[in-house]
């Protein structure tokens, strides 16, 4: 008997258009690996340094394709997910190389957090559908120098 996968305890869903571009996109380009699919179902679970996401083909008209509004693209409009990485500019260098449209290049950025500053390198780019996804690589923290 084969053993579960261990989840986390949240994890985003993102319908897309395309389950074999997006899956592509998400293995290829960013390195994440397939945890399982059910390819009958155009589902995959996919993880990456322990992040976990799943994709799910929007299948207009079918019960189990949950969506509280009209669907239209960009599906991501806004959210952003932090993916956290060991190696962000690596990462970075093989988005750029694919040609991927990247949403915000990679920069230094910090952010309060009571009375300390977060310290992250991070860049944020666009998934074939239009979700944000912000790579970030912790660099420490410092006493609070701003009101980020």
């Amino acid at each position: 008997m084969n053993e579960a996968p261990k989840l986390n305890p949240l994890i985003p869903e993102l319908l897309c258009t395309s389950i074999k571009t997006s899956v592509a996109f998400y293995t290829e380009v960013l390195g994440f690996k397939i945890l399982y699919q059910r390819e009958e179902r155009r589902f995959a679970m996919l993880e990456r340094q322990g992040a976990q996401i799943m994709l799910d083909e929007f299948k207009p008209g079918d019960p189990g394709s949950w969506h509280a509004a009209p669907m239209e693209a960009p599906f991501g409009r806004g959210m952003n997910l932090d993916i956290h990485t060991d190696n962000v500019e690596d990462l970075y260098a093989r988005v750029q190389a694919s040609g991927a449209k990247i949403f915000l290049p990679i920069k230094d950025a910090w952010y309060r957090a009571d009375n300390i500053d977060l310290g992250s390198r991070q860049f944020i780019v666009l998934d074939p559908d239009g979700y944000l996804l912000r790579f970030s690589e912790r660099i420490g923290t410092r006493p609070t120098q701003s009101n980020q």
